[in-house]
């Protein structure tokens, strides 16, 4: 699975959508070690294994040494798993998710069921921060207006 998917639109055009900017493939490399990835993402090597340990992350090749070698599939994995982490999924969920992604296009509707709910959370986070954003915007102005009259003679 990537983050790049397709979908029709009315017509039944295929329509690409939206996903991650390129992974860092130089020459188009397609294998990174841990320290690279962590590098790229901002997230440690702990955190990398610890996503694969939960089932996060879908199995990551090793070299012959052992050491796990990711492929721009699994950063692009990594990307998608970053925004739900800042949707404020919980890691249950985004598990659930991978695992139903594992389990091929018969769970479609299952996965799109926990993105929709995914979506209302955000929609009403982001209606919760606007109101807080306003009551700022009110007490900010009460200061410059305040600061304005007690700078007049």
């Amino acid at each position: 699975m990537t983050v790049m998917e397709t979908r029709t639109d009315a017509s039944g055009t295929a329509v690409r959508a939206p996903g991650p900017a390129e992974p860092p493939s130089p020459d188009g490399q397609d294998h990174y070690t841990i320290s690279e990835v962590a590098a790229h993402t901002g997230l440690s090597a702990y955190t990398l294994r610890w996503y694969e340990r939960i089932g996060l992350m879908p199995h990551i090749d090793r070299s012959h040494t052992g050491q796990r070698r990711y492929r721009n599939r699994d950063l692009n994995w990594l990307a998608l798993v970053g925004k739900l982490r800042l949707t404020g999924m919980p890691v249950a969920d985004m598990v659930r998710y991978a695992e139903l992604v594992r389990e091929g296009q018969h769970t479609f509707p299952e996965r799109q069921e926990l993105l929709e709910q995914t979506r209302r959370d955000v929609r009403t986070r982001i209606a919760e921060l606007q109101d807080t954003l306003a009551v700022l915007d009110y007490k900010i102005e009460n200061y410059a207006c305040a600061r304005t009259a007690s700078e007049r003679p």
